[in-house]
């Protein structure tokens, strides 16, 4: 049974760059920057509990490790060692910085929680 949710085909974040590239299902070719991946991350400690996720300045960008969790979401791990934060796939999808999908200022954008 089919969500709607976008899924990934294809992830690239090269050690020492400063951007993942996610290919999605649907042919779009997603760009996230590690600044607004970690300035958005959607841990509690970086976001509290309640309201809507909004960019929070700060953080290494040095991305150490990408894990799968589940079928739904990638966890980041930075070099600084925080790794509290799920990325759904649906957030992912929305947090794209590519010029199609890119706002005039990507930080000044706030997201819901799912």
């Amino acid at each position: 049974m089919s969500t709607g949710a976008p899924e990934p085909v294809e992830l690239r974040a090269p050690r020492g760059a400063r951007v993942m590239e996610i290919d999605w299902a649907d042919g779009h070719k997603g760009v996230y920057p590690h600044e607004l991946l970690r300035g958005y991350c959607p841990c509690a400690h970086c976001q509290g509990h309640e309201g809507p996720i909004a960019f929070v300045e700060g953080g290494d960008l040095e991305l150490q490790d990408i894990q799968p969790v589940g079928n739904y979401a990638l966890r980041l791990v930075w070099r600084d060692g925080h790794q509290t934060g799920i990325y759904s796939h649906r957030f992912l999808r929305s947090l794209c910085a590519c010029s199609s999908c890119s706002v005039e200022d990507p930080k000044s954008r706030s997201f819901w929680r799912e």
